[in-house]
């Protein structure tokens, strides 16, 4: 099986499509880690794309396979455990072998269960630990680093839980006919209930909060104290502010709906919008969505906003410092965006995944459609007409001085930069316009009927098939993306670096290539059935 999702125009040395002449890279360093198997079944990568695993059938058995390395054979791996710790230096999944399962951490058989939690095992956030859940003789039980904990008659789905410093863990458990939370080993009080997706702990990690359900009433159970008791906690509840001192959730009271903020409940409402309420990125305040009758408000701090007959998806956004915020909202047939509680100018629609924050919070952007025409709304005011915008290139610079967005003239699309018309195209790429981290430079993907190219600094690179989103490096010298030339049955893929395609290979791994200090990349790459680790160097040098 090939490992295909970037793949290459042509080797190196060769023409590019452009029909310039490529020139070598100055240097191309190949590490083989070893052979790359057929019969792939699964696969995964580091979040860098440094390091690859990978279940391969091998004569009637399964092999895992890290970096080129094989481990231990085993009958077969469940679906979805191949994990990688977050900082990428563990593997974990779980094996079978006749009708038993064990987990397999960092090469090493755990002992044997009659079954274990899908989508186990769990890393701690700082990859020291490792858990999960499994049952043997009708009894489950939960693993930290090997060693079992007490004996339960369940277990909740999704747990164990790590705190967000990998210092703690809790979950829920069923004994008998009642659940209760364990929580560094100590169990909390008996419920009829716990709440699915419980339970969850503070940003600090110091904190702990689940909704639990005793005759026929639920509460929120906040550092071992109970709230008032309501009819349910509605989904995505309780939800800590991102300092972990205040805490939130959406609870049903009979027919209405209310949030409640460190246990006291705000106003009554008929409704309350799906994924409310929000805490701002400072903690300091609230947003949710409520209808009131007919009529749908945003609540902010606790204090309604203006009447309208429908809020967008998805907001209300905050701006990164926390003090202003800007949702959609619709009167009749028009849209408008409500910021800092004042309505704007009408329109008949409002481009998705809009309003946008600059980064340094004193700039909003959003796109908008008048009758047939588009435009951007930036800080007020409209910008020109266009046939259409493209989704999620309404890009800000670092430093909120610049501003970026993809753009449609007829049947050409172009990129505007700070109110400047870039050259035209048969596309743009969603998703792909960034600015360097300076602010000065300038990339996003374009494209000719079957072919993409990448466009730094208003200057096209080569044409190739495909071509993965490009990347600044962190100094903003440099720009790196993986490329294809070819199709499905026959491909090859590179690495392209500041325009300069690196050798060919048969695939490269995804979520690479990662940056070094010196401006080079690395990244894994297979080619006749062999895995390597690359490092390619700049033009140059």
């Amino acid at each position: 099986m090939r490992i295909v999702v970037a793949a290459v125009a042509c080797f190196a040395f060769a023409r590019i499509a452009s029909g310039r002449e490529a020139v070598a890279p100055a240097k191309v360093e190949e590490q083989k880690l070893g052979p790359l198997h057929d019969n792939i079944l699964l696969w995964r990568t580091t979040r860098d794309g440094q390091r690859l695993a990978y279940a391969a059938a091998v004569e009637g058995k399964v092999v895992v396979v890290l970096d080129g390395q094989p481990g231990p054979p085993c009958d077969a791996i469940a679906p979805g455990t191949l994990r990688f710790s977050p900082d990428g230096k563990r593997l974990g999944y779980i094996a079978a072998k006749g009708k038993k399962q064990f987990a397999v951490i960092d090469g090493q058989a755990g002992p044997e269960f009659d079954g274990i939690l899908e989508r186990h095992p769990f890393f701690s956030p700082d990859g020291a630990h490792v858990a999960y859940a499994g049952h043997r003789g009708g009894k489950w039980t939960v693993v930290l680093d090997g060693q079992p904990g007490p004996e339960f008659d369940a277990i909740l789905a999704d747990n164990p839980v790590f705190s967000p410093d990998g210092k703690r863990l809790a979950y829920a458990a069923k004994k008998g006919d009642k659940w209760s939370v364990i929580v560094d080993g100590q169990a909390g009080p008996p419920f009829d209930a716990i709440q699915a997706g419980a339970p969850f702990f503070s940003p600090d990690g110091t904190r702990l909060a689940y909704g639990a359900e005793r005759g026929g009433k639920w509460v929120a159970i906040v550092d071992s104290q109970a709230g008032p008791p309501v009819d349910a906690i509605l989904p995505g509840s309780p939800r800590f502010s991102p300092d972990g001192k205040r805490l939130a959730y959406a609870a049903q009271l009979g027919k209405k709906q209310a949030v409640f903020l460190d246990g006291r409940a705000g106003p009554e409402l008929d409704a309350i919008a799906e994924g409310s309420p929000a805490f701002s990125p400072d903690g300091a305040r609230l947003a949710w969505g409520g209808r009131v009758g007919g009529k749908h408000h945003l609540f902010l701090d606790g204090q309604p906003g203006p009447p309208f007959d429908a809020l967008g998806r998805g907001d209300p956004v905050f701006s990164p410092d926390g003090t202003r915020v800007a949702y959609s909202a619709k009167k009749g047939q028009k849209w408008a965006v409500v910021l800092d509680g004042k309505p704007g100018p009408d329109f008949d629609a409002l481009l998705d995944r809009t309003p946008v924050f600059s980064p340094d919070s004193r700039r909003v952007a959003y796109g908008a459609r008048q009758g047939q025409k588009w435009l951007v709304v930036l800080d007020g005011q409209p910008g020109p007409p266009w046939d259409g915008l493209t989704a999620r290139t309404l890009v800000f610079s670092a430093d909120g001085k610049r501003i970026a967005y993809g753009a449609r003239k007829g049947d050409a699309w172009l990129m505007v930069a700070d109110g400047q018309s870039g050259p035209e195209f048969g596309g743009i790429g969603e998703g792909t316009a960034a600015f360097s981290p300076d602010g000065s430079r300038l990339l996003y993907v374009a494209g000719r009927a079957t072919r993409k190219f990448v466009i730094v600094d208003g200057q096209a690179g080569p044409e190739f098939d495909d071509i993965a989103p490009p990347a600044f490096s962190p100094d903003g010298r440099h720009v790196a993306y993986r490329a294809k030339r070819g199709d499905a049955k026959a491909s090859q893929s590179f690495i392209v670096l500041d325009g300069q395609a690196g050798p060919a290979y048969d695939g490269v791994i995804p979520n690479g290539p990662a940056w070094r200090p010196d401006g080079s990349v690395e990244y894994l790459a297979h080619r006749a059935q062999v895995l390597y680790r690359v490092r390619q160097a700049p033009p140059g040098r």
